[in-house]
């Protein structure tokens, strides 16, 4: 077996963590949410992205906080890296094996995040 395999077949902490990012996502009643498996991907600059978007900036900003905050509390998470708090067009959150890009509506139409990897596992969330 791979190691990629067996990544990939047993539940991990990065899974659970991701599993707590989609709740905080969808408590702030984020929509469109997507979770990209980019394992398989030789190129793939981590192993899960996680998209979803706000219908306004006051909304991507607090769906951001709202990861922040529970990751931090229920976990000790802190992202690494974080950019794009302050315009909340596109707020992009490193936790090293996942990044989160939280978008504005529009923003996330002109990038087109999903195309550009559009190889990986697609799971896509239903908007509560």
């Amino acid at each position: 077996m791979s190691v990629q395999a067996a990544i990939k077949s047993k539940p991990s902490y990065t899974e659970m963590l991701n599993d707590l990012i989609i709740d905080s996502i969808q408590d702030i009643k984020g929509k469109n949410i997507v979770k990209l498996d980019l394992r398989e991907l030789n190129d793939a600059p981590t192993y899960f992205f996680i998209i979803c978007e706000g219908d306004s900036n006051t909304q991507v900003k607090a769906i951001s906080e709202n990861i922040h905050k529970r990751l931090k509390e229920e976990h000790g998470q802190l992202p690494s890296h974080s950019e794009g708090k302050q315009n909340a067009r596109w707020v992009c959150m490193d936790y090293f094996h996942t990044v989160v890009h939280v978008f504005y509506k529009e923003t996330r139409k002109f990038y087109e995040l999903e195309d550009l990897w559009s190889d990986a596992e697609f799971t896509e969330y239903v908007n509560l």
